[in-house]
């Protein structure tokens, strides 16, 4: 077989001056056969395959999650957050007029936030409720473009609901709502407080299904009364021209100006268990789906031992004509890096389609099963994000090479350091 695949190589003089000979008779050696080597091959190059589709997949969806999260986070929130308090009147007014003047700085809002108990037409319903200065807060956050029905109209005894909120409440606009605040469960001598009617005057949709569920916003002067804050507020917001590094610079310029139980937080730390613990999957996730090209590079150097030893009468006659040990090692090598170069690739095309068509697949998935795969009570999003970096895209690669390749190097080692003699007498 050897003396064959030798001839073709001699016959062949112009295609091995387009290959090295190392790359040539690895490629020889590779050709389907029908034989059992084969199809350990096939089952290697299948897994290396599946290991890169399923990791650009998994991958491309955690990044998804990590920046869909983000950009509502920072859509629905301002950069920097000073709370854990009460603030009155004129310290509010002297934090915001310092955070103006601070680098990166762009916008100031004041806030009050807390739970309410809703009701409309005997549903009931326990939402945060956010009081705000409509024309401050369209300033320092992107509640104005997540606006679908009516408008951010507070003025009065208003409000503005998430649209699941008022799904779940059997509200539009125009309709009236209940709100029950704390100072309703409180009794002060004979004094009693009726709750306060709300007309609602917009419905929002954030695109992230805890706030369209779980929020409704009202003037500040409304949320003042409920809370029986007089002029005081819960707390300010900033705005910056970087939600990252500015961001941290306002936080720390407003820490210097503030005293406990205070804290001039950002939004990234408001938020770190949740963006930890997505960091932290997208980790774990990657370590764990790698194993798969693990066990496929195990089936890649069981296939080059089995060659290495059915080859072993072909390499002699190869050292005996004056083929070096590195030559040897670089045949059996780059039989490992070509079934890896062939699996990723593979698997890059069919992740890359994956990711493309994520939410199509899920809907089909789900239709065809009879179950949501994707709820978006659990998910918090109304469909499946995918977003994949090119450094993502190059590590998955590049590891699942660099993992086919190091596969070839123990029986490629072996059939280096073959003795001529020793080889030619093996039977």
């Amino acid at each position: 077989m050897f003396l064959e695949d030798l001839a073709v190589g001699c016959s062949c003089r112009g295609t091995m001056r387009r290959l090295p000979f190392e790359l040539f008779l690895g490629l020889r050696y590779l050709k389907p056969k029908r034989t059992f080597v084969s199809v350990i091959t096939l089952i290697s190059l299948t897994g290396v395959t599946l290991g890169v589709w399923v990791l650009i997949a998994v991958i491309a969806v955690m990044s998804g999650f990590d920046r869909e999260l983000r950009e509502k986070l920072i859509g629905m929130h301002a950069h920097v957050q000073v709370s854990g308090g009460i603030i009155n009147a004129q310290e509010a007014d002297r934090l915001m007029a310092v955070a103006g003047k601070l680098p990166h700085a762009k916008a100031t809002s004041p806030f009050v936030l807390g739970l309410v108990l809703v009701e409309a037409d005997k549903r009931v319903a326990t939402p945060y409720m956010k009081g705000v200065d409509p024309k401050r807060e369209v300033l320092v956050s992107r509640i104005g473009e997540y606006i679908r029905q009516g408008s951010l109209d507070l003025d009065g005894e208003k409000v503005v609901l998430g649209r699941e909120l008022a799904m779940q409440l059997g509200v539009y606009i125009g309709d009236k709502i209940t709100v029950y605040s704390p100072r309703n469960f409180e009794k002060k001598g004979e004094e009693v407080y009726l709750p306060m009617e709300l007309e609602v005057t917009g419905i929002f949709e954030s695109g992230m299904f805890e706030y369209d569920v779980g929020l409704m916003f009202v003037s500040l002067a409304t949320a003042q009364e409920l809370y029986e804050l007089g002029s005081a507020v819960h707390g300010i917001e900033v705005t910056t021209d970087d939600p990252m590094a500015g961001a941290t610079a306002v936080a720390t310029g407003l820490q210097g100006e503030i005293h406990a139980p205070m804290r001039a937080q950002t939004w990234a730390q408001l938020n770190r268990q949740l963006l930890a613990a997505i960091q932290v999957e997208k980790s774990v996730m990657f370590f764990i789906l790698t194993f798969i090209i693990v066990v496929a590079a195990f089936g890649i150097m069981s296939t080059l031992i089995t060659v290495t030893v059915q080859k072993t009468k072909e390499i002699g006659v190869l050292k005996a004509l004056g083929a070096q040990a590195r030559t040897i090692l670089g045949i059996f090598l780059l039989q490992g890096f070509v079934v890896g170069v062939i699996g990723v690739a593979a698997g890059v095309v069919l992740g890359l389609l994956t990711v493309e068509n994520i939410n199509p697949i899920n809907h089909f998935l789900s239709s065809a099963l009879g179950i949501e795969l994707f709820p978006k009570e659990v998910y918090n999003f109304p469909r499946i994000p995918a977003y994949l970096t090119m450094r993502d895209l190059v590590t998955i690669a590049g590891s699942a090479l660099v993992i086919c390749t190091l596969a070839g190097l123990l029986p490629a080692l072996r059939a280096a350091r073959l003795e001529p003699v020793e080889a030619l007498h093996h039977e």
